[in-house]
Protein backbone atom coordinates (compact mmCIF):
# COMPACT_ATOMS: atom_id res chain seq x y z
CA UNK A 1 0.00 0.00 0.00
CA UNK A 2 1.40 2.93 -1.05
CA UNK A 3 1.08 6.81 0.82
CA UNK A 4 -1.52 7.92 -1.45
CA UNK A 5 -3.67 5.15 -1.52
CA UNK A 6 -6.55 5.81 0.42
CA UNK A 7 -7.11 3.53 3.62
CA UNK A 8 -10.76 2.58 2.29
CA UNK A 9 -13.46 3.74 -0.05
CA UNK A 10 -17.04 4.44 -0.58
CA UNK A 11 -18.46 2.25 -2.70
CA UNK A 12 -21.99 3.40 -2.59
CA UNK A 13 -23.70 6.75 -1.99
CA UNK A 14 -22.21 10.27 -1.59
CA UNK A 15 -21.83 10.89 1.63
CA UNK A 16 -20.94 14.06 3.21
CA UNK A 17 -17.75 15.42 4.80
CA UNK A 18 -19.52 14.90 8.17
CA UNK A 19 -20.87 11.23 7.75
CA UNK A 20 -17.01 10.65 6.23
CA UNK A 21 -15.32 11.90 9.65
CA UNK A 22 -17.94 10.06 11.75
CA UNK A 23 -16.91 7.01 10.07
CA UNK A 24 -12.89 7.43 10.37
CA UNK A 25 -13.72 8.68 13.79
CA UNK A 26 -15.40 5.18 14.86
CA UNK A 27 -12.96 3.15 12.43
CA UNK A 28 -9.98 4.83 14.88
CA UNK A 29 -11.59 4.10 17.98
CA UNK A 30 -12.34 0.81 17.47
CA UNK A 31 -8.81 -0.21 15.87
CA UNK A 32 -7.41 1.17 19.06
CA UNK A 33 -6.27 -1.64 21.39
CA UNK A 34 -8.59 -2.35 24.83
CA UNK A 35 -6.88 -0.60 27.60
CA UNK A 36 -6.94 -2.30 30.64
CA UNK A 37 -10.06 -2.91 32.56
CA UNK A 38 -10.32 -0.78 35.74
CA UNK A 39 -10.76 -2.56 38.55
CA UNK A 40 -14.30 -2.57 40.08
CA UNK A 41 -15.00 0.20 43.15
CA UNK A 42 -16.52 -2.38 46.04
CA UNK A 43 -19.31 -0.87 47.43
CA UNK A 44 -19.57 0.89 50.61
CA UNK A 45 -21.09 -1.78 52.79
CA UNK A 46 -18.04 -3.94 51.74
CA UNK A 47 -15.10 -1.58 52.35
CA UNK A 48 -16.76 -0.43 55.64
CA UNK A 49 -16.89 -4.30 57.33
CA UNK A 50 -14.19 -5.71 59.60
CA UNK A 51 -11.40 -7.67 57.37
CA UNK A 52 -12.02 -10.87 56.47
CA UNK A 53 -11.18 -13.75 58.69
CA UNK A 54 -11.39 -10.98 61.68
CA UNK A 55 -12.65 -12.77 64.69
CA UNK A 56 -13.64 -10.87 68.19
CA UNK A 57 -11.66 -11.53 70.94
CA UNK A 58 -13.19 -12.20 74.50
CA UNK A 59 -13.51 -9.40 75.98
CA UNK A 60 -16.35 -6.63 77.68
CA UNK A 61 -17.58 -6.04 74.65
CA UNK A 62 -17.47 -9.14 72.54
CA UNK A 63 -21.21 -9.48 72.28
CA UNK A 64 -21.28 -6.26 70.80
CA UNK A 65 -18.68 -7.27 68.38
CA UNK A 66 -20.06 -10.78 67.60
CA UNK A 67 -23.21 -8.87 65.78
CA UNK A 68 -21.67 -6.71 63.49
CA UNK A 69 -21.31 -7.27 60.20
CA UNK A 70 -18.59 -9.09 58.79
Amino acid sequence: MSAEEPLFRVVRGVPTAEELAALVGAITLRSRPAGTPRPAAGSTWARSARPVGAVPLPGRAAWRTSGLPR
